[in-house]
């Protein structure tokens, strides 16, 4: 059966009954191969941006943005429609939810729909996590750079992420991958030091913290190839790759390699 002859026969069932009712068909013999692919891929990404802070598990997004490729413009309707969208937002809440996570009062699930075909290596599903707006802050914090030479001399913290790395944009095989907000694009020996894809700074809207995370790949951890710190009060602390990060605080003197930049609050 293909999605569109499930959608016939269950119709009124799927979109129209109490949305409880959907979260019985999942898994079983009656779930499209589509629809199950689109569900599970949500939630990954849910849990996949999902972390410890505080000793709390959180999901700081509201707003999970879906984009569907190669449809046919009568299928258009179905997937991009409100019940389909409200259909996920439930199961993300759900597993969120169960999982001890806390996450936005107001998440909200976006589908956006194209019929134009992606291209070769492209994947037919995108999910992406954003912020439906930026978030309210009395204070916002900045990098201002100190040793190295950056594509800017510092940098606003006013997205829910801000990427830093050597180059502006950085393509994989499959495209652009990422684009770093701040870049030591310069070739210095002292600007070599940056990693690419090097790390990031999120700001966690549940908390109100900023947290600091290392992109780069090495060995293991204490290999002394970690190439991310922080200076804080006179003492070094490494920032290893993990799903957790570190908190930032004002005056933190962070390194990436040789390139030195500051964090302030303004």
């Amino acid at each position: 059966m293909n999605i569109n002859e499930y959608l016939e026969k269950w119709g009124r069932t799927l979109f129209e009954a109490p949305l409880a009712t959907k979260s019985s068909l999942k898994g079983t013999s009656e779930e499209p191969e589509e629809l199950a692919e689109i569900r599970l891929a949500v939630l990954d990404k849910a849990r996949e941006k999902s972390y410890r802070s505080g000793g709390k598990k959180v999901f700081p997004y509201d707003l999970l943005r879906i984009e569907l490729r190669g449809l046919e413009e009568g299928r258009q309707g179905i997937f991009g429609g409100r019940f389909f969208r409200q259909y996920l937002e439930q199961e993300v809440c759900n597993a969120l939810r169960d999982a001890g996570c806390r996450f936005p009062d107001d998440l909200r699930v976006d589908v956006g729909t194209t019929a134009t075909l992606p291209k070769r290596g492209e994947p037919w599903l995108v999910v992406e996590v954003a912020s439906q707006e930026r978030a309210s802050r009395s204070a916002v914090g900045k990098l201002v750079v100190r040793e190295g030479t950056a594509n800017v001399p510092e940098v606003r913290l006013d997205k829910a992420r801000t990427n830093i790395g050597r180059v502006v944009d950085v393509y994989r095989a499959e495209g652009l991958f990422r684009r770093n907000d701040l870049a030591f694009a310069e070739d210095t020996e002292m600007n070599r030091s940056v990693s690419r894809e090097h790390a990031h700074i999120q700001f966690d809207r549940v908390t109100g913290e900023y947290r600091l995370y290392n992109d780069r790949w090495y060995p293991r951890p204490n290999s002394g190839e970690c190439g991310t710190w922080i200076v804080r009060d006179g003492m070094s602390q490494e920032v290893h790759r993990t799903s957790r990060g570190t908190k930032l605080e004002t005056g933190d003197e962070i390194h990436f390699g040789q390139a030195v930049v500051e964090f302030e609050m303004e």
